[in-house]
């Protein structure tokens, strides 16, 4: 998955790292708090995770040793200006796949971070099923039985964020920050088009599964239309 999280709190550089991957064709969610990254996290399943250790409300640090504590496979780049010997092997200890000193060559971070999106990112089934459903991510496509439909891009984050709950209730704003990330500008019924498109797709290939929306708590995975 070509998005990361960036936790950075110095806005020009952040800018800088955003345009930078941005041109390589990899989109970026920035936030500049420890808080809001672990939020962030929370929400959306990153390729990789970059990190900056000098932030308003702690060391970055603290984030990927609890991202580690709670078993977050995520690959993590720490960059920082603590470029010191014992700064890196610090880094290196707490978690960090990677470790690279500021000031840095933007073609170098470019190239560290694509070598961290070609890891494994979390523990989770790449071709997750519910019910009569197989999702293929790698092929774009939703399989029933003999049938199959492709699916665009954030209609797939939807279903494998729907999916992977096992028919238990996603919240809309989980829905929308797993399709287009948190820094990307989303109508407010964007989500109910795509919503509206899945089932249209999941109704022509003749599966069980509905998209139900549970009142208050978000939508679920059902092979009815009777909601909490």
């Amino acid at each position: 998955m070509n998005r990361i999280l960036l936790v950075e709190d110095h806005e020009r550089l952040a800018r800088l790292v955003i345009n930078g991957l941005a041109a390589a064709g990899i989109a970026v969610d920035p936030v500049q708090r420890i808080d809001a990254a672990w939020s962030a996290l929370q929400q959306v399943s990153y390729g990789a995770l970059v990190l900056d250790r000098g932030l308003p409300d702690g060391d970055g640090l603290t984030l990927l040793k609890r991202l580690r504590d709670a078993e977050r496979s995520i690959p993590c780049l720490v960059l920082s200006a603590r470029d010191a010997l014992h700064d890196r092997v610090e880094g290196l200890d707490a978690g960090a796949d990677d470790y690279l000193p500021k000031p840095f060559a933007m073609d170098e971070l470019v190239a560290r971070v694509r070598a961290l999106l070609r890891r494994p990112v979390e523990s989770l089934p790449m071709e997750p099923g519910h019910g009569d459903l197989q999702l293929r991510p790698a092929e774009g496509m939703l399989h029933c039985g003999g049938e199959h439909v492709s699916l665009a891009a954030s209609e797939m984050q939807i279903m494998l964020a729907l999916a992977r709950r096992g028919g238990d209730t996603v919240p809309r704003s989980k829905l929308e920050a797993a399709a287009w990330g948190l820094s990307e500008a989303v109508t407010p019924n964007a989500l109910d088009v795509a919503l509206h498109r899945i089932r249209r797709k999941l109704h022509a290939i003749g599966s069980r599964q509905k998209i139900v929306n549970v009142r208050s708590l978000g939508y679920a995975l059902r092979e009815d239309d009777v909601a909490e």
